[in-house]
Protein backbone atom coordinates (compact mmCIF):
# COMPACT_ATOMS: atom_id res chain seq x y z
CA UNK A 1 0.00 0.00 0.00
CA UNK A 2 1.35 3.56 -1.01
CA UNK A 3 2.44 5.52 1.80
CA UNK A 4 1.40 8.69 0.04
CA UNK A 5 -2.15 10.62 -0.99
CA UNK A 6 -2.77 11.92 -4.29
CA UNK A 7 -3.63 15.77 -3.17
CA UNK A 8 -6.65 15.57 -5.68
CA UNK A 9 -8.10 12.86 -3.61
CA UNK A 10 -7.21 14.06 0.19
CA UNK A 11 -10.05 15.15 2.33
CA UNK A 12 -11.59 18.20 1.76
CA UNK A 13 -11.72 19.17 5.79
CA UNK A 14 -7.45 19.25 5.29
CA UNK A 15 -8.38 22.63 3.26
CA UNK A 16 -4.73 22.29 1.26
CA UNK A 17 -3.34 23.50 -1.79
CA UNK A 18 -4.64 20.73 -4.46
CA UNK A 19 -2.64 21.55 -7.28
CA UNK A 20 0.97 22.59 -5.90
CA UNK A 21 2.53 19.13 -5.76
CA UNK A 22 1.35 15.62 -6.82
CA UNK A 23 1.06 13.99 -3.64
CA UNK A 24 0.79 14.44 0.19
CA UNK A 25 1.51 12.55 2.98
CA UNK A 26 -1.08 9.74 4.22
CA UNK A 27 -2.37 9.64 7.50
CA UNK A 28 -0.49 6.08 9.77
CA UNK A 29 -3.65 4.26 11.35
CA UNK A 30 -4.35 5.25 14.59
CA UNK A 31 -7.14 6.16 17.15
CA UNK A 32 -8.74 8.57 14.59
CA UNK A 33 -10.24 7.65 10.91
CA UNK A 34 -8.52 7.90 7.78
CA UNK A 35 -9.62 11.72 7.46
CA UNK A 36 -7.76 12.68 10.45
CA UNK A 37 -4.72 15.32 9.26
CA UNK A 38 -1.22 13.53 8.93
CA UNK A 39 1.20 16.03 11.81
CA UNK A 40 3.13 16.50 8.66
CA UNK A 41 0.08 18.39 7.14
CA UNK A 42 -0.42 20.25 10.27
CA UNK A 43 2.84 21.84 10.31
CA UNK A 44 3.97 22.88 6.71
CA UNK A 45 0.41 22.98 4.89
CA UNK A 46 -2.23 24.07 7.97
CA UNK A 47 -0.09 26.05 10.20
CA UNK A 48 3.21 27.13 8.11
CA UNK A 49 5.44 26.49 11.18
CA UNK A 50 7.71 24.11 8.10
CA UNK A 51 8.14 24.54 4.74
CA UNK A 52 8.96 21.47 3.42
CA UNK A 53 9.25 17.43 4.55
CA UNK A 54 12.38 17.91 5.84
CA UNK A 55 11.70 21.01 8.09
CA UNK A 56 9.23 18.74 9.46
CA UNK A 57 11.07 15.92 10.39
CA UNK A 58 13.46 18.55 12.11
CA UNK A 59 11.22 19.72 14.18
CA UNK A 60 9.58 16.39 15.09
CA UNK A 61 12.95 15.40 15.96
CA UNK A 62 13.52 17.89 18.27
CA UNK A 63 10.65 16.54 20.40
CA UNK A 64 9.54 20.23 20.08
CA UNK A 65 5.56 18.88 19.19
CA UNK A 66 3.26 17.22 22.16
CA UNK A 67 -0.06 15.78 21.29
CA UNK A 68 -2.60 15.09 24.36
CA UNK A 69 0.70 15.65 26.59
CA UNK A 70 2.56 13.48 24.71
CA UNK A 71 5.63 14.05 22.48
CA UNK A 72 4.88 13.26 19.13
CA UNK A 73 7.75 12.25 16.12
CA UNK A 74 5.58 10.26 13.66
CA UNK A 75 5.18 12.85 10.79
CA UNK A 76 2.04 10.49 9.65
CA UNK A 77 0.51 10.55 13.01
CA UNK A 78 -2.87 12.07 12.57
CA UNK A 79 -4.77 14.70 14.77
CA UNK A 80 -8.43 14.94 15.38
CA UNK A 81 -10.97 17.16 16.58
CA UNK A 82 -10.62 17.82 20.15
CA UNK A 83 -6.85 16.54 19.86
CA UNK A 84 -4.39 19.25 22.26
CA UNK A 85 -0.82 20.41 20.17
CA UNK A 86 1.49 21.92 22.10
CA UNK A 87 4.49 23.89 20.76
CA UNK A 88 5.92 24.59 23.96
CA UNK A 89 9.16 26.15 23.03
CA UNK A 90 7.50 28.74 21.15
CA UNK A 91 4.33 29.24 23.67
CA UNK A 92 2.10 27.96 20.90
CA UNK A 93 -1.14 25.80 21.81
CA UNK A 94 -3.89 24.40 19.92
CA UNK A 95 -7.27 22.59 19.63
CA UNK A 96 -8.37 21.06 17.00
CA UNK A 97 -12.22 21.41 16.11
CA UNK A 98 -14.39 21.02 12.99
CA UNK A 99 -15.23 24.55 11.91
CA UNK A 100 -18.59 25.60 10.16
CA UNK A 101 -17.56 24.02 6.49
CA UNK A 102 -16.55 20.83 7.58
CA UNK A 103 -13.21 21.44 7.70
CA UNK A 104 -10.61 20.69 10.62
CA UNK A 105 -9.33 24.35 12.33
CA UNK A 106 -6.64 24.90 14.80
CA UNK A 107 -8.04 27.05 17.20
CA UNK A 108 -4.98 28.98 19.74
CA UNK A 109 -5.53 28.32 23.33
CA UNK A 110 -3.83 29.07 26.54
CA UNK A 111 -1.07 26.74 27.94
CA UNK A 112 -3.41 26.52 31.11
CA UNK A 113 -6.34 25.09 28.64
CA UNK A 114 -4.06 22.88 27.18
CA UNK A 115 -3.41 21.30 30.01
CA UNK A 116 -6.83 19.25 29.77
CA UNK A 117 -8.63 17.34 27.19
CA UNK A 118 -12.09 16.58 26.15
CA UNK A 119 -12.41 12.95 25.22
CA UNK A 120 -15.81 11.07 24.02
CA UNK A 121 -16.72 7.49 25.32
CA UNK A 122 -16.90 5.46 22.86
CA UNK A 123 -17.82 2.34 25.27
CA UNK A 124 -17.15 0.43 28.33
CA UNK A 125 -16.09 -2.76 29.35
CA UNK A 126 -16.10 -4.56 32.89
CA UNK A 127 -12.60 -5.50 33.27
CA UNK A 128 -10.00 -8.18 36.46
CA UNK A 129 -11.27 -7.20 39.45
CA UNK A 130 -15.00 -5.52 38.45
CA UNK A 131 -13.49 -2.27 37.41
CA UNK A 132 -14.95 -0.27 34.90
CA UNK A 133 -12.62 0.43 32.07
CA UNK A 134 -13.98 3.59 29.95
CA UNK A 135 -12.99 3.59 26.71
CA UNK A 136 -12.35 6.65 24.55
CA UNK A 137 -13.21 8.02 21.16
CA UNK A 138 -9.27 8.96 20.76
CA UNK A 139 -8.05 5.39 21.51
CA UNK A 140 -6.89 5.83 25.32
CA UNK A 141 -8.43 3.28 28.16
CA UNK A 142 -9.23 4.89 31.13
CA UNK A 143 -10.03 2.41 34.43
CA UNK A 144 -12.57 3.92 37.03
CA UNK A 145 -14.52 2.89 40.26
CA UNK A 146 -18.01 4.01 39.49
CA UNK A 147 -20.95 2.87 36.90
CA UNK A 148 -21.72 7.15 36.95
CA UNK A 149 -20.22 7.26 32.92
CA UNK A 150 -22.08 6.19 29.91
CA UNK A 151 -21.12 5.38 26.04
CA UNK A 152 -21.84 9.17 24.45
CA UNK A 153 -20.86 10.49 27.57
CA UNK A 154 -17.85 13.26 27.62
CA UNK A 155 -14.72 13.14 30.34
CA UNK A 156 -12.22 15.71 30.93
CA UNK A 157 -8.86 14.32 31.14
CA UNK A 158 -5.76 16.20 32.56
CA UNK A 159 -2.85 16.15 30.34
CA UNK A 160 -0.53 17.71 33.11
CA UNK A 161 -1.07 14.90 36.48
CA UNK A 162 1.49 12.14 37.40
CA UNK A 163 -1.40 9.94 36.12
CA UNK A 164 -2.19 11.13 32.22
CA UNK A 165 -5.54 10.03 32.86
CA UNK A 166 -6.84 11.21 35.30
CA UNK A 167 -10.80 12.40 35.24
CA UNK A 168 -11.12 15.96 36.03
CA UNK A 169 -14.96 16.44 34.72
CA UNK A 170 -17.71 14.54 33.03
CA UNK A 171 -20.39 15.77 31.16
CA UNK A 172 -23.34 13.19 29.91
CA UNK A 173 -25.32 12.89 27.42
CA UNK A 174 -28.18 14.01 28.15
CA UNK A 175 -31.23 16.99 27.59
CA UNK A 176 -30.61 20.16 28.84
CA UNK A 177 -26.27 19.70 28.65
CA UNK A 178 -24.24 21.57 25.88
CA UNK A 179 -22.74 19.82 22.99
CA UNK A 180 -20.93 20.43 19.56
CA UNK A 181 -21.77 19.08 16.02
CA UNK A 182 -18.54 17.82 14.56
CA UNK A 183 -20.21 16.43 11.25
CA UNK A 184 -22.85 16.78 8.55
CA UNK A 185 -23.80 20.62 7.24
CA UNK A 186 -24.30 21.93 11.03
CA UNK A 187 -20.54 21.30 12.05
CA UNK A 188 -19.00 23.58 14.67
CA UNK A 189 -22.09 24.59 16.19
CA UNK A 190 -22.59 24.97 19.90
CA UNK A 191 -25.68 23.91 21.68
CA UNK A 192 -28.24 23.02 24.26
CA UNK A 193 -29.49 19.51 23.39
CA UNK A 194 -33.61 19.90 23.48
CA UNK A 195 -34.75 16.14 22.66
CA UNK A 196 -33.21 13.01 21.81
CA UNK A 197 -35.12 10.73 19.77
CA UNK A 198 -34.23 7.06 19.82
CA UNK A 199 -35.25 4.94 16.89
CA UNK A 200 -35.80 1.03 16.61
CA UNK A 201 -33.46 -0.67 14.32
CA UNK A 202 -30.49 0.77 12.52
CA UNK A 203 -31.56 4.23 11.61
CA UNK A 204 -29.44 6.74 13.75
CA UNK A 205 -31.22 8.50 16.96
CA UNK A 206 -31.82 11.76 16.04
CA UNK A 207 -30.74 14.99 18.25
CA UNK A 208 -32.63 18.44 18.49
CA UNK A 209 -30.42 21.19 19.46
CA UNK A 210 -30.94 24.86 20.66
CA UNK A 211 -28.25 27.53 18.92
CA UNK A 212 -27.40 29.80 22.17
CA UNK A 213 -26.69 32.48 20.51
CA UNK A 214 -29.23 32.73 17.75
CA UNK A 215 -32.12 30.58 18.86
CA UNK A 216 -31.77 28.74 16.17
CA UNK A 217 -33.34 25.11 16.16
CA UNK A 218 -31.68 22.39 14.41
CA UNK A 219 -31.13 18.78 14.55
CA UNK A 220 -28.59 15.80 13.97
CA UNK A 221 -27.72 12.24 13.96
CA UNK A 222 -26.46 11.35 17.60
CA UNK A 223 -22.87 10.34 15.84
CA UNK A 224 -21.79 13.95 15.01
CA UNK A 225 -22.69 14.80 18.89
CA UNK A 226 -19.98 15.71 21.00
CA UNK A 227 -20.64 17.15 24.55
CA UNK A 228 -18.94 19.61 25.73
CA UNK A 229 -20.86 21.19 29.31
CA UNK A 230 -23.47 21.53 31.42
CA UNK A 231 -25.25 24.53 31.42
CA UNK A 232 -22.16 26.67 29.88
CA UNK A 233 -20.06 25.08 27.14
CA UNK A 234 -16.89 24.32 28.82
CA UNK A 235 -15.37 25.72 25.61
CA UNK A 236 -15.47 28.57 23.71
CA UNK A 237 -16.37 28.14 20.37
CA UNK A 238 -13.56 30.48 18.46
CA UNK A 239 -10.70 32.92 19.74
CA UNK A 240 -8.01 32.22 22.99
CA UNK A 241 -9.86 30.34 26.04
CA UNK A 242 -8.85 32.36 29.14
Amino acid sequence: MSNHLKRLNSPGSWRIAKKTNTFVSKTAAGPHNASAMPMAVWLRDHMGIALSMREVKRVLKSRAVLVNGAVCTDPKMGVGVFDIIALPSIDKYFRILRGKRGDIVSIPITAEAAQSRLCKIADKTIVKGGKVQLNLRYGANVIVDTQDYKPKDSVVLSLMSENKFEITDHFPFAEGNMAMVIGGRHSGKIGKITKIDVTLGSTPNHVTFEEGDTGEVFDTIENYVFMVGREVPAISEWGIEQ
